[in-house]
């Protein structure tokens, strides 16, 4: 075959030419084997992108849905809250006109952007009151801030007489025992958890 090689020019070109064909080959082979893994490597990252954007859409679609949720909470929370606010104002009227004999007219006032939810004058009487779900001993405290602010901002709607309430669901024994001490007036739609009972102011 060397022999062969040496001698004969058209037998060794032809081999030469093989060989480089045969190497050629080889590279292309190797490129197409590259070039697939590259084809491979961005499928997998054009799936890894695409799985990101339907996560991103995911979250988008749980925070609008949890927005959609806060809204609707504190709507129910906002219609909850007047709807305690209404039923304290007709069930302490309905008891004062039963019990005192005396019809007067409840609505909410503010005094300094302090919301008082419960008041109403006649005569030389006067009612201050707050409307809760749940009392807590905070709330007794800061309807006896209330009535002081009023003291101070608008003396003008203090009577003689007053009847501080707090209308409420729910009351704990602690917020019970603060408002029987300061005489306020703690009642439930279906009972009462302090006395009523009227102050004189001079």
């Amino acid at each position: 075959m060397l022999d062969l090689l040496e001698r004969d020019l058209e037998f060794r070109y032809a081999v030469a030419g093989y060989l480089g064909i045969s190497e050629i080959l080889k590279r292309l082979d190797s490129l197409e084997e590259n070039q697939n893994k590259l084809w491979e490597g961005q499928n997998k990252l054009w799936e890894e992108v695409k799985a990101l954007r339907e996560g991103q859409n995911k979250l988008w679609e749980e925070v609008r849905e949890m927005r959609i949720t806060i809204s609707r909470m504190s709507a129910t929370l906002e219609r909850l809250t007047l709807t305690v606010e209404e039923e304290a104002r007709s069930m302490i009227k309905h008891r004062i006109k039963q019990d005192l004999k005396v019809d007067i007219e409840l609505s909410s006032i503010f005094i300094d952007s302090k919301e008082v939810n419960i008041y109403g004058a006649t005569g030389d009487l006067c009612v201050i009151g707050e409307a809760t779900v749940r009392l807590g001993v905070n709330l007794v405290y800061e309807l006896l801030d209330k009535i002081e602010l009023i003291r101070s901002k608008r003396p003008d709607l203090l009577r003689k007489r007053i009847i501080k309430v707090i209308y409420t669901d729910y009351a704990i024994p602690e917020a019970v025992e603060a408002a029987r001490n300061n005489n306020i007036w703690v009642m439930r739609w279906e009972k009462d958890l302090t006395p009523l009972k009227i102050e004189e102011y001079s």
